[in-house]
């Protein structure tokens, strides 16, 4: 895990400089595709994935060095060879799980994150999992494991062609040519993220896009279907951590509610969206009919809470930055601490964005945990090694946190636009 942690060191300001610079180009383009309450909740859930995964937070039900020792027929030798097999491998596995999110029910939880942002742009790309808590994906590696690709290759591979799919969530460049038939692009992406009838459950795959036409999922853009972003039951929220578990609350809402046992265990295995009869009759949800004429959602954010939730997600990055580049000193049970403090304080800023009225008690109650815990140790995790005085920039940062959800609950008293949904 300190590995990982290590490389998203690095690859983090990375995908933020690309970030800033399509914000940038949109602007002097006057063709901008960010808002700035969408943006800060797309980077948001993009932290929260990032420190989950870096804590090793969750449950494989089986690793891939497990399956090399046990199943594993040959081995190939050629270097290069066992580089090209093994990114194959994870590719081809990279579609049929991304199939699977699309339709299965209970699998559909841990996407519809990344599907949920109404704009399309770097930022969404962003948009990943953290209710993903039970590891399958090795299973889908079957094939590498069989012909004996070694651990070591898919473990330095798998982050990279993760990495690899950021760039093409973008509405800024147009169709790429002959790339079109061998790379998934930009114009393949936006259709696999739009919910225009014609394209719903296109283009799953996730480096090459020879798997979607070779098993019926491939949909070209078309000029006469602009594509519109988000998800049929829209999420009409900013707090990504609630985004990620609203499909799987619905679907235990459903199976308690259903009178049929049998719906109770088939629910979680059937096409997404499914619901038992009697309870879709009796609990109707609402879903988008008209993709080109739906309310989107917003709040009444003032230029204030708007600048106020930008500073809170760079307070939160640096802070991540900080916990990767400390990772090893901070010690295990610290990064539990840590990571906490980074979910809470991510859950609290977002429900403020979304005008929520406990926001500010969990405002308040980071900010007096986050005091205590700097006069407890007299430190943040070890940032007085490299910055003289951090604690007290630490202390200032957690009462400014305490003013700021005090001021925007009391004092800005908006609403939101759009009722949300429970």
């Amino acid at each position: 895990m300190e590995t990982y942690a290590t490389a998203l060191l690095y690859a983090i300001p990375f995908f933020i400089l690309l970030l800033v610079i399509e914000i940038i180009y949109g602007h002097f383009k006057k063709n901008q595709k960010h808002k700035v309450m969408d943006t800060i909740s797309s980077i948001s859930s993009g932290l929260t994935n990032i420190v989950k995964d870096s804590l090793g937070l969750g449950l494989i039900l089986v690793s891939y060095p497990f399956l090399l020792e046990h199943l594993a027929v040959t081995q190939i030798k050629a270097t290069w060879l066992v580089w090209l097999v093994a990114f194959i491998a994870i590719d081809f596995a990279g579609y049929w799980n991304h199939r699977l999110s699309h339709h299965i029910n209970f699998f559909w939880n841990q996407h519809v994150i990344h599907h949920s942002s109404e704009e399309f742009n770097l930022a969404c790309a962003l948009r990943q999992s953290i209710s993903n808590l039970i590891g399958y994906f090795p299973l889908m590696l079957l094939p590498a494991a069989l012909l004996g690709v070694p651990a070591q290759v898919i473990a330095i591979l798998a982050p990279i062609h993760l990495f690899a799919q950021f760039w093409y969530h973008t509405q800024h460049i147009g169709k790429m040519g002959w790339l079109e038939y061998i790379i998934v692009t930009p114009s393949q992406h936006r259709v696999h993220h739009a919910i225009n009838p014609e394209y719903i459950d296109k283009n799953l795959g996730q480096i090459l896009c020879v798997w979607d036409r070779w098993f019926g999922t491939f949909q070209e853009e078309l000029e006469t279907v602009p594509p519109q972003y988000g998800v049929l039951k829209p999420a009409a929220t900013w707090n990504p951590v609630r985004i990620n578990f609203q499909h799987l609350w619905r679907l235990i809402k459903d199976a308690w509610r259903t009178q049929s046992y049998w719906d109770k265990v088939r629910i979680w295995f059937m096409p997404t969206g499914w619901r038992p009869a009697d309870v879709k009759e009796k609990f109707p949800v609402s879903t988008i009919e008209d993709v080109y004429h739906f309310e989107r959602y917003d709040t009444n954010s003032t230029a204030k809470l708007k600048g106020y939730a930008i500073f809170q997600m760079l307070a939160t990055l640096a802070m991540i930055l900080f916990m990767f580049y400390n990772y090893g000193t901070i010690g295990f049970s610290g990064l539990l601490l840590f990571g906490a403090f980074i979910f809470v304080g991510i859950y609290g800023y977002t429900s403020l964005m979304d005008r929520e009225g406990h926001a500010v008690w969990i405002e308040i109650f980071r900010g007096l945990a986050g005091l205590g815990f700097i006069a407890m140790t007299g430190d943040w995790f070890g940032l007085e090694a490299y910055l003289p005085f951090g604690r007290f920039g630490m202390a200032t940062y957690f009462l400014v946190t305490i003013l700021g959800g005090i001021y925007f609950t009391f004092s800005e008293q908006e609403t939101t636009n759009i009722e949300i949904p429970v």
